[in-house]
């Protein structure tokens, strides 16, 4: 078990890592004549794990669609939509309030093209868009030409035109005026000769000169399995569980007069719980499948199914009625236990156990395999289930081992009942977040964040008012004295309600950011400490700043990065970071989804491959690729007005003392530079 838990540890280290170009998806393109008049264009997707491939016709105010586009077209015609082959997963995006529709693995994107010619001349793109759970990459384009003739055979001999030289790029938005007003300051000549190609030059070398990317790898197995192991205690805590220790493990140390043998049957026993909830974590999994348990986790009717499933689990703790599995099953168990010998006997005694406490430990599996499924990994629930696991586990054996502990063991009593009660609070509130999933997907409003912070407020005060003996439940005894852990308890939990008090009118909420509704359903808003960049072009924002002789800020975005979004809420709106940001720097926010249409094509060749630039979007991307070395957003990197970087560059990370670090450490360094 621990080289087990040490191989995970490790495998999940946060490695830094320098900035660099990410292709998690690799496209290959087909040409296929289906006949003599039809053809087919075929681009097949490999995606690496943990990313996604967005689908078609998404629509307007969400992430990028995968789009088939042509430049040149002659002798042949676009016949119908581009189609989709592959493990398509339907999902309610929060942040979004809308729908979307992506691929995991594996995707084809098909688009047929009906052939009016002898001779035929097909030029054009293939686009996408794609997303992990950190960051989001540009709109990706994919080229293809074809020519050929409809007298070939169906094997195609269509070939791929090589790429024409490429052109020098240049400033495809021409700065229209000479002045650009911004407040009441003007942006006059700049006062140093640095042209269009000065600024554009790589700087990669640089940037890695200066350490690694300040963003965090990938923690969720870990956490996962952290999660699943206080899930674990917290089911030690209830009475279908506690009681039942110290018997147990009496019962193996005086079975056999061989002490020895006592604490190996202890330790079978506590093995044996490990595998029977592990396998029922990868027997759900195998049901399922990862992909199905994501798409659940977001589907609007499964969230109401359980936002339900929660609320009768809280009833249940609060002492409304007793969720039990079949007396008759635990009977069945129970006796195939004594019937048998060795080891059989002690796995079927840990399985009587996990029948006999589903009452108590459901709930909590239940909630935790509902959590973990929105991970999308096969391996998620296996993973959560083992932390569960070991963590009941935990003191059979401890206790077989060190037997004089159970005299120090607090005994069963009324604070068990305390236990189930306050996780009936928490099933509650973990409902309403639920419900709020599928609020936003039939818009029905009426989960606003307003009432959602509400209703918290009233659930985490009512929780502190219990803990404190003002509120009695069916099964809570006549005890009117109140131990310090319940005290503190109780504080912890008014001191919470009253935090959240501030969010009815607009305030951001960091601690709850993750589950309230977004902020775009807050009717009343009074917050408006936001950052507002002073420039959406890098010429015209780098000009401004060579003007004011101060450092620049480039944040490359996109309107369709989640983590962007959060950064922004979460990070940028502390007060500290908002006044360096908005009075030591020149903030470049450029979004490299832009699609609005730049006056001419550019061609480029990058890596030896002609690339065109059509967008603005496309232009930014262009130059966080080719100078920065990176494509991956949230983005930002601190430069001088010349364009050369002042510290190392900052992703999804947020920790604000770290960014304001970031801050700071450029602003510095550019002070060197002047002295």
């Amino acid at each position: 078990m621990k080289k087990l838990l040490t191989l995970l540890l490790l495998a999940f280290v946060a490695f830094p890592v320098f900035a660099q170009i990410q292709e998690p998806v690799k496209v290959s393109t087909s040409f296929e004549k289906l006949s003599e008049t039809e053809v087919e264009i075929s681009f097949s997707a490999t995606i690496d794990e943990g990313w996604h491939m967005y689908s078609t016709d998404l629509g307007s105010g969400g992430p990028i669609s995968a789009t088939f586009n042509i430049d040149e077209i002659s002798g042949a015609e676009i016949e119908g939509k581009l189609q989709t082959q592959g493990d398509e997963i339907t999902t309610f995006d929060k942040l979004f309030e809308m729908q979307v529709r992506y691929f995991s693995n594996k995707a084809k994107f098909i688009q047929k093209l009906k052939l009016t010619a002898s001779t035929y001349n097909i030029e054009g793109y293939f686009e996408f868009g794609a997303c992990n759970d950190e960051n989001c990459l540009p709109p990706t384009q994919v080229p293809f030409h074809f020519t050929g003739e409809t007298t070939l055979k169906a094997t195609s001999t269509a070939k791929v035109d090589a790429p024409v030289e490429p052109v020098a790029l240049q400033n495809s938005n021409e700065i229209s005026e000479a002045n650009e007003i911004i407040g009441t300051e003007t942006v006059n000549q700049p006062k140093e000769n640095v042209t269009p190609d000065d600024l554009w030059r790589p700087v990669i070398d640089k940037l890695h000169s200066y350490g690694d990317e300040s963003t965090p790898q990938d923690m969720s197995w870990i956490y996962i399995f952290i999660t699943g192991f206080l899930g674990g205690l917290l089911a030690l805590l209830t009475p279908c569980v506690w009681p039942i220790i110290p018997m147990t493990v009496s019962f193996f140390l005086k079975r056999s007069k061989d002490k020895k043998k006592g604490i190996r049957d202890a330790w079978t026993y506590g093995a044996s719980i490990v595998v029977i909830y592990v396998t029922l974590g990868v027997v759900i999994t195998a049901i399922f499948g990862a992909s199905a348990l994501n798409a659940l986790s977001t589907n609007a009717v499964f969230n109401i199914l359980f936002c339900l499933m929660l609320i009768v689990f809280a009833a249940s703790f609060f002492g409304a009625f007793e969720i039990q599995l079949p007396a008759k099953w635990s009977t069945a168990v129970d006796s195939k236990a004594e019937a048998t010998t060795g080891l059989l006997s002690i796995f079927l005694m840990a399985f009587t156990l996990s029948l006999v406490s589903f009452s108590c430990t459901g709930p909590i599996i239940g909630f935790l395999l509902v959590q973990v499924s929105t991970s999308g990994s096969m391996v998620a629930p296996a993973i959560g289930m083992l932390g569960f696991a070991i963590a009941l586990a935990l003191p059979f054996t401890l206790f077989a081992l060190f037997p004089s502990w159970l005299k120090s063991m607090p005994k069963s009593g009324g604070w068990m009942n305390v236990v189930k009660v306050t996780l009936g609070f928490l099933e509650l509130a973990f409902a309403l977040k639920f419900l709020s999933v599928a609020d936003l997907a039939y818009g029905w409003r009426i989960l606003d964040r307003e009432t959602f912070l509400a209703l918290w407020i009233v659930l985490f005060a009512l929780l502190g008012l219990y803990l404190l003996g003002k509120i009695k439940f069916p099964h809570d005894d006549d005890d009117t004295k109140v131990s310090v852990p319940r005290f503190f308890m109780a504080l912890i939990s008014l001191a919470f309600a009253v935090y959240m008090i501030p969010g009815l009118w607009g305030a951001p909420l960091k601690a709850v950011s993750a589950f309230a509704p977004p902020m775009q359903t807050q009717d009343f808003n009074l917050y408006n400490n936001e950052v507002h960049a002073k420039f959406d072009d890098y010429d015209l924002g780098m000009e401004y700043a060579r003007q004011q002789n101060k450092p620049v800020m480039l944040d490359f975005t996109g309107y369709g990065c989640v983590n962007c979004r959060k950064m922004e809420l979460s990070v940028w709106t502390n007060q500290k970071v908002s006044d360096i940001i908005n009075d030591d720097y020149v903030l470049i926010t450029l979004y490299v989804d832009n699609k609005t249409p730049l006056q001419e094509p550019v061609k480029v060749v990058e890596n030896g491959t002609q690339r065109t630039l059509r967008t603005v979007g496309d232009k930014w991307s262009y130059l966080q690729r080719v100078k920065f070395g990176a494509n991956a957003q949230p983005f930002y990197v601190l430069v001088n007005n010349e364009g050369d970087p002042l510290n190392k560059p900052y992703g999804f990370d947020e920790s604000i003392p770290n960014y304001i670090e970031f801050l700071q450490t450029g602003l510095e360094n550019f002070k060197k530079e002047k002295q």
